[in-house]
């Protein structure tokens, strides 16, 4: 099936450690607020930095809320031609722990919170919507959401798709990083000589993707994807994986390296992460384009960090602006060009990388929509 239409984002809306709206975390970035905090209560006897959403609502509020605010603002009232597709690498994992360390024991558990499509069984009690599939793929998952999104936008398949990018905290995910030493003491700074390691965080990302676009659209133009298998945690050191899926991506968008403008990396801050994504970028874009990590005010958002990414990618272009590194005083890197302040810019194409463990990764390119 080859019927090519296109994929547009037509409305999105995110809340994070940098803000309560997509607006909110666009401003934290460009003005370089301080969005990460010290924790000492998930990891025994170490203080570690991470993301925690600032607002007094549950984290299933939020969700809730959030995906209503998207759909009545898009004047969607029937979702009866409406794909919902979820990215998260935790599910409803924090509702299961939380339960757990009250009552010290399993039987009240509820399985239908815990499992990864948790997130899509509590949206379809609130929306009929015509079908649901659930992504985990680690850091990629709501990348990939994206990528199926597009696909079945560009056959005809679905008219509209809604796309959430959800994770929220748990001691399993802070602590499972934390035995791998990757967790750092002070917010993250990718990229930067005197990086310590990665922030975990959580993040609510949602965007509704359609076959029609409208005034203010950004379009999903690429997609690609690779798998180096080369460690289980480990990405290959001279970024095969990520240098194939960023071929991919802009093969998929039929547009050349000097088109693109800016790179959201993936950049988490860890030493492995940061070398190989910067060997592949510094491989494939001869012509430098601006390359900046946003996790530094976001901190790595897991399951959801592609898709409040992506949302970033789409500001970037809406507003023509290629925003800041934070805390970035020390490159590793002259090769590749960083910026520390917002600046602006005549940006016509956005790639957006997302990496994860076991070598599968995901690049997305966005491009600005003409006026006519």
């Amino acid at each position: 099936m080859k019927i090519n239409k296109k994929a547009y984002i037509n409305n999105f809306h995110a809340i994070s450690s940098a803000g309560n709206s997509a607006e909110e975390l666009f401003e934290s970035i460009c003005e370089k607020k301080d969005c990460i905090s010290i924790d000492s209560t998930y990891v025994k006897d170490r203080n570690v930095a991470i993301g925690k959403i600032k607002n007094d609502k549950s984290f299933k509020e939020l969700l809730l809320e959030g995906c209503k605010k998207v759909l009545d603002e898009s004047s969607l009232s029937d979702y009866s031609n409406t794909l919902l597709i979820v990215g998260s690498s935790v599910g409803g994992m924090s509702i299961t722990e939380s339960v757990y360390f009250q009552d010290k024991s399993y039987e009240n558990i509820d399985y239908k919170e815990h499992t990864i499509d948790s997130i899509a069984y509590n949206l379809k009690k609130e929306f009929t919507f015509y079908d649901d599939v659930s992504f985990s793929t680690a850091c990629t998952s709501s990348a990939n959401a994206l990528g199926y999104a597009k696909e079945v936008l560009s056959k005809g398949i679905y008219k509209n798709v809604l796309v959430v990018g959800a994770d929220s905290l748990c001691s399993t995910t802070v602590c499972g990083f934390a035995a791998l030493s990757v967790l750092s003491s002070k917010p993250c700074t990718p990229f930067d000589k005197n990086r310590e390691g990665m922030n975990v965080s959580e993040a609510i990302a949602i965007l509704l993707l359609q076959d029609e676009k409208t005034k203010n659209s950004v379009e999903l133009c690429g997609v690609g994807y690779s798998s180096d298998s080369h460690h289980m945690t480990q990405p290959h050191p001279d970024g095969l994986g990520a240098r194939n899926a960023i071929e991919n991506a802009l093969a998929d968008a039929n547009i050349t390296f000097e088109k693109v403008d800016y790179i959201n990396a993936h950049g988490t801050g860890t030493i492995a992460n940061d070398n190989s994504e910067a060997n592949a970028v510094a491989s494939l874009f001869t012509n430098q384009p601006y390359l900046g990590s946003t996790k530094s005010f976001t901190g790595h958002t897991l399951g959801a960090a592609g898709a409040i990414e992506a949302i970033i990618s789409v500001m970037c272009l809406q507003k023509q602006i290629v925003v800041p590194c934070k805390d970035l005083e020390n490159p590793n890197r002259d090769d590749i060009s960083f910026t520390n302040e917002a600046l602006p810019c005549d940006l016509n194409y956005v790639v957006s990388n997302s990496f994860a463990f076991g070598g599968n990764n995901t690049s997305l390119v966005f491009g600005k929509c003409n006026e006519n």
